[in-house]
């Protein structure tokens, strides 16, 4: 009985901190901030994947222009 009392004890506390952080995230709309701060890292992430996809691209269509150059040559 006593084990089941402190069993429950604790998810009760985990459950209040839990609210209490959600609280505060709220109150101070920290949620907000950090996406905001994340903007410029993301969009530079961003770019430099699609720069690299674009080049692989590229380098994809010169390889294929040279295999059909060599095949019209033959």
């Amino acid at each position: 009985m006593m084990l089941a009392l402190k069993i429950i004890m604790i998810i009760a506390i985990v459950f209040v901190c839990l609210f209490l952080l959600t609280l505060i995230i709220y109150f101070f709309n920290l949620d907000m901030k950090l996406a905001a701060s994340l903007i410029k890292p993301l969009t530079a992430w961003y770019d430099w994947s699609k720069r690299k996809r674009e080049a692989k691209k590229e380098k994809l269509a010169q390889k294929e222009q040279q295999k059909a150059e060599k095949e019209a040559s033959k």
